[in-house]
């Protein structure tokens, strides 16, 4: 059994027993349930943006812990001051360190659209997801049929959210894309060796169709490589390790956003 295969099963059962915990009734009594959603979608395409979509990440299987030691408040509000046109919360805790109530913190505290970065398995997923305050979900071709793809992704956009679809090779592109998808995600990143090359990237770029926001997912370190990556049509470039492994992330954001737009000007 893979490690993505292992990270399935368990949160398949973690599901299970998160529904009996916090039915779906409770989930839609929360406020943000019927909150208007912000779209990613228009924030990566603004003019006074560069398409940063900035991770709060505490630890990873391939990596270990990467930051333990910062606050969600404190980085999600500088990672927007840096001027990035989304967030990414991970909710995954055997896996990531992560927490539901970690998206909701960074929600209470900024305006940018969020991403819930997590395996969703279930539609339960969805309505949990809204109900923390995500306005966008993400959907791991690798870990999900063309059919749950669809129809997660179709709920996800009758609770209005957006939906990001992440692919790692051409075979999961040509097999998973449904016009029910907002935006395309190229994980850089080999989920049989961990090793990242933006190259993937540059060769799906041009399998996916014009109508799909582009983004480019893991293994993005410099400013350089996001203008590169511009060149291919990619609108979006979501970070995390580079920004949290560092004793500021904000501030490496801040100077990662700078660098770039020193680059473009």
């Amino acid at each position: 059994m893979s490690i993505l295969d292992q990270i399935v099963a368990d949160k398949r059962k973690e599901v299970e027993e998160r529904k009996a915990l916090f039915p779906v009734k409770l989930l839609e009594q929360s406020p943000y349930f019927e909150g208007k959603v912000v779209s990613m979608s228009q924030y990566l395409r603004r003019p006074d943006k560069v398409g940063i979509i900035a991770e709060f990440k505490r630890q990873s299987p391939s990596k270990g812990i990467i930051n333990n030691k910062v606050s969600v408040e404190k980085v999600s509000i500088g990672y927007m001051q840096a001027g990035v046109a989304g967030l990414s919360i991970l909710t995954d805790k055997k896996y990531f360190g992560g927490k539901s109530e970690d998206l909701t913190t960074a929600r209470s505290f900024n305006f940018c659209p969020i991403l819930r970065k997590d395996f969703i398995v279930d539609e339960y997923q969805l309505i949990e997801a809204k109900s923390i305050g995500a306005d966008i979900i993400l959907l791991i071709a690798a870990c999900l049929t063309p059919g749950e793809i669809k129809n997660l992704a179709s709920m996800a956009q009758d609770l209005g959210m957006e939906v990001l679809l992440e692919v790692h090779n051409k075979e999961e592109l040509e097999r998973s894309l449904t016009e029910k998808v907002n935006i395309v995600g190229v994980n850089n990143r080999d989920l049989n060796t961990f090793v990242t090359d933006v190259k993937t990237s540059k060769e799906l770029a041009e399998l996916i169709p014009d109508n799909f926001l582009k983004i480019s997912e893991s293994g993005i370190s410099e400013p350089q490589t996001v203008v590169d990556l511009m060149g291919h049509g990619f609108e979006g470039f979501l970070i995390g390790e580079n920004f949290m492994k560092t004793t500021s992330p904000e501030r490496a954001c801040r100077n990662f956003v700078k660098g770039i737009k020193e680059l473009i000007k």
